[in-house]
């Protein structure tokens, strides 16, 4: 019911460049010939019944480099299962080519090379470009926002996410969920959502007091001649990975009793199809969809995974639709009596080189980023490194924040939080302040100074391990690992609670780190209320500015096993 072909059919236009030339001979503009927009955009409409998919977006108004994955680890059960694969072996598994722009937009490899012969990816006004133009084909699609929209860059944290929220609505979604949302503060929320002209459902977030419902759990649409039930979940750990006390009357969880009401409620509702609007992140929806009958798709998000294909458990459809809008994801859907007969998907890939931006929208977006434009611009210093975050284990700018932290509050180690949210840089391209902002704007940035001893370290690092690698996707809390500064371990992700961090090694003398000895610790983003310090981008600003030009040298502290 897929079609590969078309998925890739820009990949099979631009395979017999790559082969006569070379990938590190492109130019930029043979890279868009390969390319057209109409190419990107090509889908024979089928069925009754379509879906548009975005999320993820983290602020992103403007195209960014984002570098995907070296490491994605999966464990227990889904240990070698996509989205756990990456690199070649993603290539692979997915008959892509090596070299091809959809090789660049879904793996780490050659990212640099490719890069500079593609450009770079998203910017809501190409994201726009497409919507519009499913939407004409399709005129009843429904856009459906996965979360994690208003948080994420320098612009939203000055105007606490109204230019993502004026922005969006130009692209007018008809639903939405949440995460990052509600570090905002439950305050700003509720004004938010009081003036959104769409629904913001969690069929999972309740009244901490009442034990109630505190949004609407879903909402039903007619599309196709088929009533399309929508059910919202929000991300279920926010009160341990967020702070608490941003929203402290409410609280979340996979409550997957609850869905399965709610799944009953919309199909004596009258619903035809049931799609489930997800931030739980992709293991945790795998397990739900095994768990809870009568859901056809399930719209993930949380985990940035994007995938060419769709991912089948029983007659659940997974669709993963990327991040920082390099993804729009389509999909059509025979709906007859009541039942889904059939589908048919595209993830596409937002060159932003080749779709041409929307008029409209691209001036909305100008216009909000105005007042901000010399602080954005400002150039805080050069980068040598290709600077990137996501991945399991450290990634650059990680390593870059840690450094910083570490001489800004001359400490001996450093922690700085396994966020997934944050475009790469190249080497040798400037780093300005909304670069910065773009791996550090969030609402609780505290960079502090402790002491904490070995003992207590050990117990950090073994527990923000439990969060990722339980073998039991609703025990995984987290984000990606803590990234480390100062400070090497060994990982086994095989072995239980309490028995996976191993050799824990101070970088600069090589001694075993003593679970006895009181260390000097830096770091930022404590959940904690009251946490005293400069905000991250403030510390880390002033050490780029220190060092002019920065270089991050690979980092093997980690030693990973069990994998």
């Amino acid at each position: 019911m897929i079609s590969r072909r078309d998925f890739l059919q820009a990949t099979v236009a631009a395979s017999a460049l790559w082969g006569a030339s070379g990938v590190g001979n492109w130019s930029r503009l043979a890279a868009q010939q390969a390319l057209t927009q109409d190419q990107l955009l090509e889908f024979e409409d089928f069925g009754n019944v379509t879906l548009i998919h975005i999320t993820d977006i983290h602020a992103q108004l403007k195209p960014v480099w984002f570098r995907e994955p070296e490491i994605n680890l999966g464990v227990g059960d889904v240990n070698g299962l996509p989205p756990h694969v990456t690199g070649a072996d993603f290539l692979k598994l997915f008959g892509i080519e090596p070299g091809t722009p959809h090789a660049y937009a879904l793996t780490k490899e050659d990212f640099v090379a490719l890069a500079s012969a593609y450009g770079k990816m998203g910017g809501l006004d190409r994201c726009a470009t497409v919507i519009k133009a499913i939407r004409a084909a399709r005129p009843d699609a429904l856009l459906l926002d996965g979360g994690d929209t208003w948080q994420g860059s320098l612009t939203a944290q000055r105007t606490l996410g109204q230019d993502m929220v004026n922005v969006m609505n130009a692209l007018k979604p008809d639903a939405m969920t949440s995460h990052w949302e509600f570090t905002l503060g439950i305050d700003r929320v509720t004004e938010i959502v009081d003036g959104l002209d769409f629904p913001f459902l969690g069929a999972n977030i309740f009244d901490a007091e009442w034990d109630e419902p505190a949004y609407e759990p879903y909402k039903m649409f007619e599309v196709g001649g088929a009533n399309v039930a929508v059910i919202g979940q929000a991300f279920p750990y926010l009160p341990i990975a967020n702070p608490k006390w941003m929203f402290p009357n409410l609280s979340f969880g996979v409550r997957e009793e609850r869905m399965a009401e709610v799944v009953a409620e919309v199909r004596d509702a009258g619903a035809d199809l049931v799609v489930v609007l997800s931030h739980n992140g992709f293991d945790v929806d795998r397990k739900m969809a095994g768990n809870v009958d009568g859901i056809d798709v399930i719209l993930t998000g949380h985990t940035h995974d994007a995938l060419p294909e769709p991912v089948m458990v029983g007659n659940t459809l997974l669709i993963a639709s990327g991040s920082n809008g390099k993804f729009v994801s389509r999909v059509d859907l025979d709906v007859q009596n009541g039942q889904m007969m059939g589908f048919k998907h595209k993830l596409i890939p937002i060159f932003s080189d080749v779709i041409e931006p929307d008029a409209e929208v691209a001036a909305l977006i100008d216009a909000e980023r105005e007042p901000f434009k010399a602080d954005l611009e400002e150039v805080l210093g050069q980068t040598d490194s290709l600077l990137y975050r996501r991945g399991n284990f450290n990634g650059t700018w990680d390593d870059l924040i840690c450094n910083a932290l570490i001489d800004e509050h001359q400490a001996d180690i450093a922690l700085s939080p396994g966020f997934r949210w944050g475009p790469s840089l190249l080497p040798g391209e400037s780093i300005t302040r909304e670069d910065l902002h773009n791996v550090t704007a969030m609402n609780y940035p505290a960079a502090y100074r402790t002491e904490m001893t070995g003992e207590v370290l050990h117990t950090i690092l073994e527990d923000v391990a439990d969060n990722l690698f339980h073998p039991d996707p609703y025990y995984q809390q987290g984000g990606d690992m803590v990234r480390v500064g100062g400070m090497g371990y060994r990982i086994d992700v095989s072995k239980p609670q309490g028995s996976r961090i191993s050799e824990m090694t101070m970088l600069k003398t090589g001694e075993s780190v003593d679970p006895a000895r009181t260390y000097v610790v830096a770091g930022w983003a404590s959940v904690n209320e009251g946490t005293e310090g400069p905000a991250i981008w403030d510390l880390v600003e002033a050490w780029i500015k220190k060092q002019g030009e920065v270089t991050i040298d690979p980092n093997t502290s980690v030693q990973v096993t069990g994998a």
